[in-house]
C-alpha cells in the first residue's frame, strides 16, 4: 500500500513539473472622457494601420498566408516583426494577433487591442498580451512589452482626440 502512495505522489510531482509555466501578462489601458469609441477605433481599426499611430513603426506590409492575414512590421531602427491576425471583431471594436517572428525576448505571444466605452462617457483603449519570457526574466520581458504598449496607446489617444 505504501508503494502505491509513493507512486501516486511521484506521479503528481511529475505532472506538476511537466506543466507549462504560467504565461506572463502585460497590459496597458488608458481612458479619456474626451474621446469616443468610434474615434479610437477609427485610429486602430485597420490591422496594418499601426504604422500611422505607433511611433516606433516605420512600415507595415500586409500579406496572406494559407488564408490568414499577416502583417510584417519594420521599426524605425530596422527590426522586423511578423504577426498573424487571429480574430477581428468590428462589432466589439477589438482584434487579436500573435507574433510569428520578432526580436523580442518572448515566445507564444498573443495580444488583443480593444476599445470599450468608459463608464464616464468616454472611451478606454486596452492592449493586453500574454507570452512566455525567453532568455530574460518574466519581469524584464513584461517591462519590454509594456514599454512598447505605452507609447502606442498614448499615440492612439492623441490621434483619437484629434479625430473626435
Amino acid at each position: 500500500m505504501r508503494s502505491i502512495a509513493l507512486l501516486t505522489i511521484a506521479a503528481a510531482i511529475a505532472a506538476v513539473s511537466a506543466a507549462p509555466a504560467s504565461a506572463v501578462e502585460a497590459r496597458k489601458r488608458e481612458e479619456s472622457k474626451a474621446i469616443t469609441v468610434a474615434a479610437a477605433w477609427k485610429v486602430i481599426g485597420d490591422f496594418c494601420g499601426i504604422k500611422s499611430w505607433h511611433p516606433a513603426i516605420a512600415d507595415c506590409v500586409l500579406s496572406d498566408k494559407d488564408g490568414k492575414q499577416i502583417r510584417t512590421l519594420t521599426t524605425k531602427d530596422g527590426a522586423k516583426f511578423v504577426e498573424e491576425l487571429v480574430e477581428w471583431n468590428e462589432a466589439e471594436t477589438k482584434y487579436t494577433y500573435i507574433i510569428l517572428e520578432s526580436p523580442l525576448p518572448v515566445a507564444n505571444y498573443k495580444a488583443t487591442l480593444s476599445v470599450k466605452a468608459d463608464d464616464d462617457g468616454g472611451a478606454g483603449v486596452r492592449w493586453l498580451g500574454t507570452f512566455d519570457a525567453k532568455g530574460v526574466s518574466d519581469d524584464e520581458a513584461k517591462a519590454i512589452v509594456e514599454g512598447i504598449y505605452a507609447p502606442g496607446i498614448a499615440s492612439i489617444m492623441e490621434k483619437a482626440l484629434a479625430t473626435n
